[in-house]
């Protein structure tokens, strides 16, 4: 061997060594990664299972507040059942007795007067009187507050809890429920409920959902005013808050839950190095594969992109994507030419973005801090307005909804936009017309009452001329000497006489007017009772002069309703005219009493919309097949003078305020119109949900 061959056989060794030390590096560095993954992974598993652990609280919250909530409705249920079975105290308080023995969460029962003096009461069996050491004129005062507040309510309200201290050195903490008592729709005194918050907790949560909670009511501040079962302490404690909103109170409801170390660890870690080693031999095997299928996917995925920028180019409803801090993060041509500006303009620009309107922008960014928030979509979408280029403002409708990855994870919103300002103005344009139907509805109306309004007139009108002659002759007499001086009491009467029959024809010649007169169409929420009372004068005038008797039933329980209520009272006037012009061409050889029925009750409902149904009852010939398929057909009529709009109009005023109007036939003859309108409360809770 020469010294050349030794020199790089001794060489070679040295040349290795960087290599392997290469090598090893990147193997560490696997090896780091590896476990940094692993460390990663276990971690994520246990803030997975303490957000499941959490989840399921915030759950049990809901559940437990929903049950309480429940029983407190079912427990007023009952409350309001013994005055109705027991009118008499003596039997009020027997069967108060046995309320109490069936709930041991309330304490007392008591009847009180209108001016909250005790009629009757109960205490609980199942321990000592609760007010036995202060007595209950020292809760007098949050009493009061609590009747007043059910009083403005119109049904159950709560008192703010206070606390009761006992005679063995504790105490509990108590709050008063007050339901008025309505007779013939007066007030006619108070029940009231005394509960325990403790027992409350103890008694109203169920069994299973309680076991292994700590359950608590507390103040805003975090104060405990009782708790039920043993407070969680130590590291891994779970807290849950919900809020109790009773009417006239409110409490924060506290559930506490405590876990152990848990029990995942050793499985999941086994897993992932069974799996992680699996997956290191078949990588190899996979990367050349995998290259080879990255270059088809790439020429696809060119392709998909292609067309999806042509779709979205060839739209005409605008787009737009945002992230989740509310940043545009995609904008296609037709939004662009919507609002009259640039994709560069729009996209990553701050809020506000330059298509807001500038004195809506505090709405809107309260609007999207709710969206961020996680408020819940509407799926038919909301309006709003926008602002172009140029500085005009133009209605859109907005569809907006999540925007998920391919990973099932919300990386922002997608909307669809959409320019309606052609559609208000044909709305605007429909809007103006059905105004102009509904004046000339009531203008023909009262055009047919004339006559009514003439006769009506002349009595009252022929009093005032009868009275002022006999005053006129009397003081003329006196003047000239023919007789004594008139007795002051003879002419106040007549003075008297004359003021009322004017007050009489003014109010008849009012009611038209009011009804005549053209306004704004405003919905607000308006009593049943308040809109048969308005339209009460005009049935009336006709009434009287067709011999017909008027017949008003009210179920008191009705809630407002939610109309413009000159539309409706027209509603009920023309329904109520056709009612009784109808029992005019009744037979007379089968002729029953003239009697025309105004209705008003609760309609079906459910637990997202509540209605109050109208009915107007005629004892007529009926409606034949033949007239009721044609019967809602505009200018279809059967009255030689009549115009035919009536009934189309009264359709078109109810379907505008979401209800239905149909009719049925009587029995044993006649018609029964029925229409209904959304409770007032329905529709404030559906806006609030919009928004």
């Amino acid at each position: 061997m020469s010294g050349h061959d030794e020199a790089v056989r001794r060489a070679e060794p040295s040349s290795d060594r960087p290599r392997w030390s290469r090598r090893w590096g990147l193997w560490a560095l696997l090896v780091a990664l590896l476990l940094g993954l692993l460390s990663t992974l276990v971690w994520l598993a246990g803030r997975y299972e303490s957000s499941q652990v959490q989840s399921r609280l915030e759950q049990d919250a809901v559940q437990t507040t929903t049950d309480i909530r429940a029983a407190l409705t079912r427990n007023v249920q009952g409350i309001q059942a013994l005055q109705a079975s027991s009118p008499d105290p003596a039997a009020w308080r027997g069967s108060a007795s046995a309320l109490l023995h069936e709930h041991r969460e309330m304490l007392r029962l008591e009847w009180r007067n209108v001016a909250l003096a005790p009629v009757a009461y109960a205490e609980t069996p199942y321990r000592p009187s609760v007010f036995e050491r202060l007595g209950r004129a020292s809760a007098q005062t949050d009493v009061s507050f609590a009747c007043a507040a059910a009083r403005r309510f119109s049904g159950p309200a709560y008192s703010s809890s206070y606390f009761l201290p006992q005679a063995d050195g504790l105490g509990l903490e108590v709050l008063d429920m007050c339901l008025p008592v309505l007779a013939g729709g007066q007030l006619a005194g108070y029940l009231l409920a005394t509960y325990s918050l403790q027992d409350i907790l103890s008694e109203l949560v169920g069994r299973q959902l309680a076991r292994g909670h700590g359950l608590a009511f507390t103040e805003a501040d975090g104060t405990r005013l009782a708790m039920y079962g043993n407070p969680a302490r130590g590291n891994r404690v779970y807290v849950a808050q919900q809020l109790l909103d009773l009417p006239g109170n409110t409490m924060v409801l506290r559930l506490e839950r405590q876990l152990g170390t848990p029990a995942l660890f050793p499985n999941l870690l086994t897993a992932l190095v069974a799996a992680m080693s699996l997956a290191l031999v078949a990588v190899l095997a996979l990367l050349g594969r995998d290259m080879r299928r990255r270059l088809k996917v790439e020429h696809d995925l060119a392709d998909a992109l292609a067309f999806r920028k042509a779709m979205e180019d060839s739209l005409v409803t605008g787009m737009r994507a945002r992230d989740l801090q509310g940043r545009v993060t995609y904008v296609n041509p037709a939004f662009c030419q919507m609002v009259g500006l640039e994709a560069a303009e729009l996209l990553k620009h701050g809020t506000p973005p330059p298509y807001w309107p500038p004195e809506q922008v505090e709405e809107y960014e309260q609007r999207q801090a709710r969206r961020l928030a996680g408020a819940t979509l509407p799926r038919e979408g909301f309006e709003s307005v926008f602002m172009r280029r140029d500085g005009s403002r133009f209605p859109v409708l907005i569809i907006e909804a999540p925007l998920i990855n391919a990973v099932g994870k919300q990386t922002g919103w997608m909307s669809a936009i959409l320019d309606v300002s052609e559609q208000r103005r044909i709305e605007e344009l429909s809007r103006a017309s059905q105004d102009r139907l509904q004046a000339t509805a009531r203008l023909a109306t009262v055009g047919e009452m004339a006559s009514l309004l003439s006769h009506e007139l002349n009595q009252p009108l022929a009093a005032i001329s009868s009275y002022a002659t006999g005053s006129l002759n009397l003081l003329q007499n006196a003047v000239a000497g023919e007789s004594q001086p008139p007795d002051h009491q003879d002419l106040q009467l007549a003075m008297r006489r004359i003021a009322e029959q004017a007050e009489r024809a003014g109010k008849v010649i009012k009611s038209v007017h009011d009804f005549v007169r053209r306004r704004d169409q405003v919905r607000e929420p308006v009593a049943p009772r308040a809109l048969l009372d308005a339209v009460l004068p005009l049935v009336s005038l006709q009434a009287r002069k067709l011999g017909v008797r008027v017949l008003i039933q009210v179920d008191e329980s009705c809630e407002p309703v939610l109309c413009d209520r000159t539309m409706v009272e027209q509603v009920l006037l023309n329904l109520a005219r056709n009612g009784m012009q109808a029992m005019q061409s009744t037979d007379k050889s089968r002729r029953t009493d003239k009697l025309l029925i105004l209705r008003v009750r609760p309609a079906a409902s459910n637990a997202h919309s509540r209605w109050v149904e109208f009915a107007v009852i005629d004892h007529g010939e009926g409606i034949s097949e033949e007239v009721a398929r044609q019967l809602f057909t505009p200018f279809f009529t059967t009255k030689a003078e009549g115009m035919g709009l009536g009934l189309s109009l009264c359709r078109t005023v109810i379907e505008q305020h979401g209800g239905f109007l149909g009719f049925e036939a009587a029995q044993p003859q006649g018609t029964i119109f029925t229409f209904t309108l959304p409770a007032a409360v329905t529709a404030v809770v559906a806006a609030e949900t919009s928004a």
